[in-house]
């Protein structure tokens, strides 16, 4: 029984969504360009920690880590954004 009811809200609330206004290009082309910064940004991260983690031992590899993190994810934004 409650998984009908579940169910039927959780469609209801589909068919209310659709019926919104759709986004003009303009913000669709932003909405774009912000998943790409986020992505490129979080990417960079990603890759210049694991690249720093292979450096350094103890405190010093923590170090390397954070500063690789901080530096893949800024010139991931740069380069996306």
């Amino acid at each position: 029984m409650t998984l009908r009811v579940f169910s039927l809200i959780l469609v209801s609330a589909g068919l209310v969504a659709a019926c919104g206004p759709a986004p003009t290009p303009q913000q669709q082309a932003a909405r774009q360009h912000e998943i790409a910064c986020l992505g490129g940004t979080l990417g960079g991260a990603l890759i210049g920690g694991a690249i720093g983690n292979q450096f350094g031992g103890g405190s010093g590899k923590t170090i390397l880590t954070a500063a690789g993190a901080a530096a893949g994810g800024f010139e991931g934004q740069r380069f996306a954004c």
